[in-house]
């Protein structure tokens, strides 16, 4: 590849994630932007990510559509010999290499931005949590409660087990 700039282009979706056995997006539909300057000892490439992915709710447990936008920057530095100093933005490859894997860096952008926890509200565009799920959930919460105001008579035979 000549020294200069290069750009790629990704489609990325559910087959993309298929090959992530534990991936925490398992759906989506993003297009990977690749910017890619060579030059005579080292790469500087650009993500640029965008794209939704699908989500699950913590709360009511529905799937919704959540956008996701990232951009973020790789050096790579060719070397002659063995190296394994890598880091997270320096990659270390032999001049010999005529390859740079990204699907595991994509994989890696795309989920670390997916939230330690996700609600419809939000992470997702305009939607809300099912209000049915919600109904149930406040029903199950509520007999549980009512479950506690025992009567004080079978209170009193529950502090005998404890005995």
């Amino acid at each position: 590849m000549a020294a200069g700039q290069h750009d790629f282009e990704f489609e990325i979706d559910d087959k993309f994630f298929d090959c992530f056995e534990h991936s925490l997006v398992k759906k989506g539909k993003l297009t990977a932007s690749v910017k890619l300057q060579k030059q005579e000892t080292m790469l500087i490439v650009l993500f640029d990510i965008k794209g939704s992915v699908q989500l699950t709710c913590d709360v009511c447990l529905s799937h919704f559509q959540s956008p996701l936008l990232c951009q973020e920057r790789v050096i790579v530095k060719f070397v002659n010999e063995e190296w394994d100093e890598e880091t997270d933005e320096v990659l270390i490859l032999n001049k010999n290499d005529h390859e740079l894997p990204i699907a595991d860096l994509l994989y890696e952008y795309i989920n670390v931005r997916v939230p330690y926890y996700t609600k419809c509200e939000e992470q997702g565009i305009g939607i809300q949590c099912d209000p049915e799920m919600l109904a149930r959930i406040s029903n199950t919460e509520q007999s549980s409660l009512e479950e506690e105001n025992i009567d004080p008579r079978w209170a009193t035979l529950k502090n005998i087990k404890n005995n």
